[in-house]
């Protein structure tokens, strides 16, 4: 049925927390003042962390730690660049 494509497309449970709170709206709350590569990997890192336990586990840890990683070397190339 369409609705239950739907849901699995705007609503997946991988993304909701037991409360309700959808990790879109997490996402969106603390990327709203960033740009750019900086927003890109705060919001991959938080989608991943908020959903590792209920869909990839540990490949899912891994893609946040890559993402978190980058944007650390981003952040200290800005630093370096501001010097």
């Amino acid at each position: 049925m369409y609705e239950s494509k739907d849901v699995m497309v705007s609503h997946p449970a991988h993304y909701q927390s037991e409360t309700g709170l959808e990790v879109i709206d997490v996402i969106e709350a603390f990327t709203f003042d960033l740009k750019g590569i900086e927003a890109t990997d705060t919001g991959n890192v938080l989608k991943y962390m908020c959903r590792w336990k209920n869909k990839n586990g540990v490949q899912d840890l891994e893609k946040a730690r890559w993402y978190l990683e980058h944007l650390i070397d981003h952040v200290k190339n800005l630093e370096e660049e501001n010097k």
